[in-house]
């Protein structure tokens, strides 16, 4: 195929939909990654997928160059459609990372202050651990790769070109919100179920001795019984999160 200045036109219309969803997809829009290292992966990414879409899902480029808001117009569509499939992905993580810091105020350990992974606000240190690990499954069982079919995939719902219905694209960010929540409260349910009968225990005590400043004394317990919680549940809380994860990616 001649490489003409339609088909590096696009070729850009391409990378508005790749590179938008890159730029916000969980693990390449982390900020340990710089924006340049981020800029050229999508160009890397746009460049290698390009020829595939333009046999495949792509319409074929025009015989005429489109206007400036013409091409203006489909820019903006393409960024917006790739925006939103990451923005689906990163909705998991989002509702992960929450609820996570809810379980570390559950078992008392959110007054100690760590490093974030994906945004930018300070966290616990529990919070990277787990985000760190939730991030790092998502490269090693080739999570990344599959979402990049996801896109590819994309353009067979969603065509180069074709408008997408902004109350059909809310919807599924909506669906997706529901279903990451859902599914990142049943990661962490047992540490809630935790909190609430070692809360219940310690009121419970504290009312019958109150001379007794029980709960500052069982605070202690409390964390100790926490990490051992977390000791005996964190592969079946991954494991729920990273299936949920995959059955987006291929059937979302």
């Amino acid at each position: 195929m001649p490489y003409t200045p339609q088909i590096l036109l696009w070729g850009f219309l391409y990378f508005c939909r790749i590179g938008s969803m890159v730029m916000v997809f969980p693990g390449f829009s982390t900020r340990r990654f710089p924006v340049f290292i981020r800029l050229m992966l999508a160009i890397g990414l746009t460049m290698a997928l390009a020829p595939m879409l333009l046999q495949s899902h792509g319409a074929m480029p025009p015989e005429r160059e489109p206007a400036p808001a013409v091409l203006l117009s489909l820019a903006w569509m393409e960024s917006l459609k790739g925006l939103a499939l990451g923005l689906m992905g990163r909705m998991f993580f989002l509702a992960f990372e929450f609820l996570a810091t809810a379980m570390t105020q559950f078992v008392g350990l959110g007054n100690f202050p760590g490093a974030p992974v994906e945004g930018s606000q300070p966290v616990p240190a529990l919070v990277s651990l787990v985000m760190l690990m939730a991030t790092t499954l998502v490269f090693v069982t080739g999570l990344h790769v599959q979402a990049l079919k996801a896109v590819v995939d994309s353009y067979a719902v969603l065509p180069l070109g074709v408008p997408g219905a902004p109350g059909g694209l809310l919807d599924d960010l909506a669906g997706s919100l529901a279903q990451a929540t859902f599914l990142s409260l049943q990661a962490v349910a047992p540490f809630l179920v935790y909190a609430v009968m070692a809360n219940l225990a310690i009121g419970l005590i504290n009312r019958m001795t109150p001379q007794i400043p029980a709960y500052f004394i069982s605070l202690p317990l409390i964390m100790a019984g926490g990490l051992f919680l977390l000791y005996f549940t964190v592969d079946d809380m991954f494991m729920v999160f990273v299936s949920a994860f995959t059955g987006w990616l291929n059937g979302g």
